[in-house]
C-alpha cells in the first residue's frame, strides 16, 4: 500500500515538473517573461448581513391635499426665490439708486463765472467733482449738454460716456482749464505729446505709392467689380484732397513750416517731418486755450490726423477769427463733411470700387460725423 502511494506521488511530481519545464521553455524563448504561480485562489469570505428586528418600512405615498394648498406652496416658493435673487449683489448691474432718474427738470443757469447746467437745483459736475461751468459765449454748448441730460432715463446712463459725449468732451476741457489755473502742466503736456505722435503717421500725409497694385487694379479697363472703376489713381486723389489743406496751414497757421508727404512714390517707409516743422507745430499746440485743446484732441482721435483736426479747428474756433476768411463763409467753409472726406479718402476710393459693407461703413461714417460735430460745437 505504501509502495503504491509512493509511486503515484512520484508520477504526479514528474508530470508537474514536465509541465513547469514546458512553460519555462515557452517563457524563455518568448518576447516577454512572466512569473506564474500555481497557488490556490483565495476568495473573499462572505459576511452575514446584520439582522434588523421589526417589519420593513412602508413605501412612500403621494400626499393628497387640496388644490389651494398646492397653489399656496408654489407661491411661497416663488416668493422665497425672488427674495434670494434680491439679496445677491451683482457688480455689473446698478443699485436701486442708479436705476431711476433722480432729477425732473434740466435747465441752463447763468452765474457770475459763466453758464451752468442744473439738474433741478444740482449743477452738473465733471468726473473730478468740479462744477461744469462754461463761458458766457457758449450758450449753444450749454443747451446741447442740457439736452443730453434731459434724454437720460436713469442715473446709470450718466456713467457711460457714449450716452453723454458732449458732456464728456466739455468735462475734458474744464479739467484742462483747472489744471492750467493750478500750475499743473502735466495734463497739457500729455495731450500735446499724444497729438505729435499722430503727426508722424498723419492720415492726410500717408499717400499710396505711385506704382501700387491698388492703382493698377482700379485703373484696369477690364474691371468687373461691384462699383465703378475709378478715373484717377488713389495717390492722385489723396494729393488732390491734401494739398489745399496743407497750403492753407502753411500760409495761415504754421508760417515757415515745411509739411511734406510721409510716403514717397516709390517707398513704403515713412519719413519724419523736418525738425523745424515739429517745433513750430508743438509750440502752437502748447499755446491753445483749454477748450480748443480738448476739441483738437477729439478731432485727432476721430480722424487719425493732426492736420485735418487743426484745419477744422481754426475754421470754427472763436479764438481764430482773425484766420477765418469772411469771403468764403457763405458756402465753401471747411466743415464736418470736408474733414470727414479728407480723413477717409482711401476708404471712399475702395468702397467706390468694391462696394460698402452694410452696418459697417455707413455706421463708421455717421459716427465720424458725430465726433467732428462735437468738435465744432465745443469751439464755436
Amino acid at each position: 500500500m505504501e509502495a503504491t502511494r509512493l509511486l503515484s506521488s512520484r508520477s504526479a511530481f514528474r508530470s508537474s515538473s514536465a509541465c513547469l519545464n514546458s512553460q519555462s521553455r515557452v517563457l524563455k524563448y518568448g518576447t516577454f517573461q512572466r512569473y506564474l504561480h500555481g497557488g490556490r485562489a483565495q476568495y473573499a469570505v462572505p459576511v452575514n448581513h446584520p439582522n434588523v428586528p421589526g417589519p420593513p418600512p412602508q413605501p412612500p405615498s403621494v400626499a393628497v391635499g387640496q388644490p389651494e394648498d398646492t397653489t399656496a406652496r408654489k407661491q411661497k416658493q416663488a416668493e422665497l426665490l425672488r427674495r434670494g435673487q434680491a439679496l445677491k449683489v451683482d457688480p455689473a448691474k446698478p443699485t436701486s439708486a442708479l436705476r431711476k432718474r433722480f432729477w425732473k427738470e434740466v435747465s441752463v443757469k447763468e452765474v457770475e463765472d459763466g453758464l451752468q447746467v442744473l439738474l433741478d437745483t444740482r449743477p452738473v459736475r465733471t468726473a473730478s467733482k468740479e462744477i461744469l461751468t462754461l463761458p458766457h459765449s457758449k450758450r449753444g454748448l450749454a443747451t446741447a449738454i442740457a439736452l443730453e441730460w434731459d434724454q437720460l432715463v436713469s442715473a446709470q446712463q450718466a456713467l457711460k460716456q457714449h450716452y453723454i459725449p458732449i458732456t464728456s468732451l466739455t468735462s475734458r476741457a474744464v479739467d484742462v482749464r483747472v489744471a492750467d489755473s493750478q500750475g499743473n502742466t502735466k495734463v497739457r503736456e500729455e495731450i500735446v505729446k499724444m497729438m505729435m505722435r499722430y503727426l508722424s503717421t498723419d492720415t492726410l500725409l500717408c499717400w499710396e505709392p505711385g506704382n501700387s497694385n491698388n492703382d493698377r487694379a482700379g485703373m484696369n479697363s477690364g474691371y468687373t467689380g461691384q462699383g465703378q472703376a475709378p478715373t484717377e489713381s488713389l495717390r492722385a486723389r489723396q494729393a488732390a484732397v491734401a494739398e489745399p489743406i496743407i497750403a492753407h496751414l502753411k500760409s495761415h497757421v504754421f508760417p515757415g513750416a515745411e509739411i511734406e508727404p510721409i510716403l514717397d512714390e516709390d517707398s513704403i517707409m515713412p519719413k519724419s517731418q523736418p525738425e523745424m516743422t515739429q517745433q513750430i507745430i508743438k509750440g502752437w499746440l502748447h499755446g491753445l486755450p483749454p477748450f480748443e485743446l480738448a476739441a483738437l484732441e477729439r478731432g485727432v482721435l476721430a480722424t487719425k490726423s493732426l492736420l485735418i483736426a487743426v484745419r477744422l479747428l481754426v475754421e470754427w474756433s472763436q479764438s481764430f477769427k482773425h484766420l477765418q476768411d469772411e469771403k468764403t463763409s457763405q458756402g465753401s467753409k471747411f466743415g464736418i463733411a470736408q474733414a470727414a472726406e479728407a480723413s477717409t479718402v482711401e476708404v471712399t476710393w475702395q468702397t467706390g470700387m468694391w462696394g460698402e459693407v452694410e452696418d459697417t461703413h455707413d455706421v463708421e461714417k455717421e459716427d465720424l460725423a458725430r465726433q467732428l460735430g462735437s468738435v465744432v460745437l465745443l469751439v464755436s
